[in-house]
C-alpha cells in the first residue's frame, strides 16, 4: 500500500490517476485505485472529491428515517407488521438501499478498478428497486381503487350511498382498470431491469454521453411509476369534499409537483457538470454538481414521502372504501407474495445483472488492477 510515515495515503491530481478514475473538470483530490477497506473507510473523514459524495447521501438515511417511522404513531394506524404496511416497508426498502449503495459506492471504489465498476453497477441496480418500491406504495396507496382500505361495510343510508357514487363516479376511467390492475407493477419491474442493463452499459459503452443516458434513462421508470398520481391529478379526488380523507390529501398535488421539480433540478446538475464546469479546480472537493444532484434527489425522495404519507392518512381517515365495485373492481390487499414477493424476484434478477457486468469488468480491468499493484509501490511519494 502507499502508507508512508504512518500517514494517510496521499491525494492526487487527475494526470496521476488511471483515466477511468477521472471525472470531467475535477483535478484534485483523486485517491489511488488500491485503497484498503480501511483506507476507504478512513477517507470519508478526509477532504477528497468522494467525501462530499459520501455524506450527501449518507446523513439522508437518518433523516428518512425520522420522517418514515412518523406514520405508525398515527392515531387509527394498524401495527408496524400488518399487511397493510407491507408496501410502505417495501418503499422503506427501496430507498434504503438507495442511499447506503451510493454513499458506500462513493467511499469504496477506490479499493481497485474492478471493485469501482460493481461498485456502481449495485448503485445502478439499487435505484431500479428504488422505482419498484415506489411503484408498489403508489399501487396500494394512490392507486384509483386501493382494496385495503375495505375495511368497514357500507351499511350507510341508501341516499348516503347514492350521494358517494355521484361525487365519486367521474373519478373512475374503467380503461385503465386493465393497465393498473394487470401491468402497472409488471411494467415497473421491466423498466427497472431495462434501467438496470443501460447504466451497467454505460460504463462499458457509450461512456462519452454517459450522463446523459442515465439521466434520461430513469425518466421512463418515473413515469410509469407516477401513473397512479397522473391518473389522480388528471381526475377528481375519490374522497366526498366533506370528508376528512379529502381534506388530508388536498396537498398531494402540491407535493407531487415539488418532487418533480427536485428531479429536474438534479438532472440539470448531472448533465450540465455545474458549476465545476465554469471553474475546473475550484470545486474539487466541496460543492461539484455531483454533491448538488445528490442533495435534490434527496429531497425530491423526502417530498415522495410526505405524499405518500398524505395519503396513507386519508386512507386511515376513510372508513370504506369510496368506489363502488360496478365502477373498478376491488383490488386484493398486500400480501407477501404481491409486495415482498415481487421485490424479491426484481432484486434476484439484477443481482444477475449485476453479476454478469461485474464478471464483463473483471475481465477488462482485472489485468489493469494487477499491473497498478506491481507497479504503484515502485513510485516514490513524499509525505506531506
Amino acid at each position: 500500500m502507499l502508507l508512508n510515515c504512518g500517514q494517510a495515503l496521499p491525494l492526487l491530481r487527475h494526470t496521476d490517476v488511471p483515466p477511468r478514475v477521472i471525472e470531467n473538470f475535477i483535478l484534485t483530490g483523486y485517491r489511488f485505485p488500491n485503497y484498503s477497506l480501511m483506507d476507504c473507510l478512513l477517507s470519508a473523514f478526509r477532504p477528497t472529491n468522494e467525501t462530499g459524495n459520501f455524506w450527501t447521501h449518507f446523513l439522508p438515511v437518518f433523516i428518512f428515517l425520522y420522517y418514515f417511522v412518523e406514520v405508525f404513531g398515527w392515531e387509527g394506524a394498524p401495527h408496524g407488521d400488518a399487511p397493510f404496511f407491507y408496501p410502505l416497508w417495501n418503499y422503506f426498502i427501496g430507498v434504503f438501499c438507495l442511499l447506503i449503495a451510493s454513499s458506500m459506492a462513493h467511499l469504496l471504489n477506490s479499493m481497485s478498478l474492478v471493485v469501482r465498476e460493481v461498485c456502481f453497477f449495485v448503485d445502478y441496480g439499487t435505484i431500479s428497486s428504488y422505482t419498484v418500491g415506489s411503484s408498489l406504495a403508489y399501487y396500494y396507496y394512490i392507486h384509483p381503487r386501493a382494496g385495503i382500505v375495505d375495511t368497514g361495510s357500507r351499511n350507510g343510508s341508501h341516499m348516503d350511498l347514492k350521494l358517494e357514487h355521484a361525487a365519486t363516479s367521474s373519478y373512475a376511467i374503467p380503461d385503465f382498470c386493465m393497465f393498473f390492475e394487470t401491468f402497472y407493477i409488471p411494467s415497473a419491474c421491466i423498466v427497472a431491469i431495462i434501467c438496470v442493463v443501460s447504466c451497467c452499459n454505460t460504463r462499458q459503452r457509450w461512456r462519452r454521453h454517459r450522463y446523459v443516458i442515465r439521466t434520461f434513462v430513469f425518466l421512463l421508470p418515473f413515469l410509469i411509476s407516477s401513473t397512479p398520481v397522473f391518473y389522480r391529478l388528471l381526475t377528481r379526488s375519490p374522497y366526498s369534499t366533506t370528508s376528512s380523507s379529502f381534506a388530508a390529501s388536498t396537498s398531494t398535488a402540491s407535493i407531487f409537483y415539488r418532487h418533480c421539480l427536485w428531479l429536474l433540478v438534479s438532472a440539470v446538475f448531472n448533465i450540465s457538470k455545474f458549476p465545476e464546469r465554469l471553474s475546473p479546480g475550484r470545486f474539487d472537493i466541496w460543492g461539484h454538481s455531483h454533491q448538488w444532484f445528490h442533495c435534490f434527489t434527496f429531497l425530491s425522495i423526502l417530498d415522495e414521502l410526505h405524499m405518500i404519507k398524505t395519503e396513507v392518512r386519508a386512507i386511515l381517515l376513510s372508513p370504506t372504501l369510496l368506489l363502488p365495485p360496478a365502477i373498478l373492481s376491488c383490488l386484493p390487499g398486500p400480501t407477501i407474495a404481491s409486495t415482498y414477493g415481487v421485490m424479491l424476484l426484481l432484486q434476484t434478477t439484477i443481482i444477475s445483472i449485476i453479476v454478469w457486468f461485474s464478471w464483463q469488468a473483471n475481465n477488462i480491468y482485472g489485468p489493469q488492477r494487477d499491473q497498478l499493484a506491481e507497479e504503484q509501490p515502485k513510485k516514490p511519494l513524499k509525505c506531506h
